[in-house]
């Protein structure tokens, strides 16, 4: 197409067939498919193999606007296990990028103040919401299932709440925090798995704190998958600390909105994964010991 023109002819490659696919274009020419990509990623790409990651499609060229790299064949394989290949590679991935940023006062701040604003607008959200279903005289199933839960979500705030000033209390007084590359986009379609595995769309990577690729993950597919069996892996290559893993727990805990739909089934829906990734979350975080006097 005309606007990978420049880039295409740059590299002699005439095209038989283009396909879109996402926000990439997949191109047939007499030397074999090529995907075709606006932006430019050498600057990663080339930070990460310094850093001897090379889970990432081979670039063939770029300029400051396109850039064209191999095109490898995705085979079609379970979903649990592409999740387990995207823990491995991610822990991978932080374990060849880690290093402690000098930080100030401010900066743990920041993060404490925010994440307990957030944790106060959902309480208010959900005290709103109660104060509304319970001075009706007749509630919907939405409604019902809510009030009946009520008490779970509260509690769910409360741990959040106790729990951030504990991290708080853990970091104000540390002077570095430890960083990685994030690839901060972590899908399943992110995968591409053949004779290597390949984590692909990087547009969106950062420096910052590990636990934000797992985070986006968990909030992403927490019904989805057994994450015990998942952060069991990513520990086994890159052990988070304790003030790491206080703040996943609070992160992956902090109550979602409920999504308003005009149909009671949809809600009804929104409510029950909302009430499923919180009691999932919950066995997430009981450590192993407690779970088997609770089951005993």
């Amino acid at each position: 197409m005309r606007q990978f023109k420049k880039i295409l002819d740059k590299n002699d490659l005439k095209v038989n067939k283009y396909t879109v696919k996402g926000k990439a274009m997949i191109v047939d020419t007499p030397l074999g498919q090529f995907v075709l990509k606006k932006g430019n990623n050498n600057k990663i790409y080339k930070y990460l193999s310094s850093r001897n990651f090379e889970y990432f499609p081979k670039l063939i060229d770029s300029d400051e606007e396109e850039t064209i790299y191999e095109y490898i064949e995705d085979i079609n394989y379970d979903d649990s296990q592409r999740a387990f290949d995207i823990i491995h590679v991610i822990a991978l991935l932080h374990s060849k990028t880690t290093y402690y940023k000098e930080v100030d006062y401010d900066e743990y701040k920041t993060i404490y103040e925010e994440t307990i604003n957030k944790i106060d607008y959902i309480y208010n959200y959900y005290l709103d919401i109660i104060n509304v279903i319970e001075s009706k005289i007749y509630m919907s199933p939405s409604e019902y299932l809510i009030a009946r839960n009520i008490s779970k979500i509260f509690s769910c705030i409360y741990f959040c709440k106790n729990e951030m000033e504990s991290w708080y209390e853990l970091v104000k007084n540390k002077k570095r925090k430890r960083v990685v590359t994030l690839h901060n986009n972590l899908k399943l379609d992110n995968l591409i798995k053949n004779k290597q595995t390949f984590l692909i769309s990087w547009d969106k990577s950062k420096i910052d704190m590990p636990i934000y690729d797992i985070v986006n993950f968990y909030n992403r597919y927490a019904l989805n998958f057994d994450f015990k069996g998942l952060l069991s892996e990513y520990e086994r290559i890159f052990p988070l600390l304790e003030d790491e893993k206080k703040l996943l727990g609070v992160l992956i805990s902090i109550p979602e909105k409920i999504t308003n739909t005009k149909s009671e089934y949809e809600m009804v829906k929104s409510v029950r994964h909302l009430l499923d990734k919180i009691y999932k979350t919950e066995i997430l975080l009981t450590p192993e010991e407690e779970e088997k006097t609770k089951s005993t």
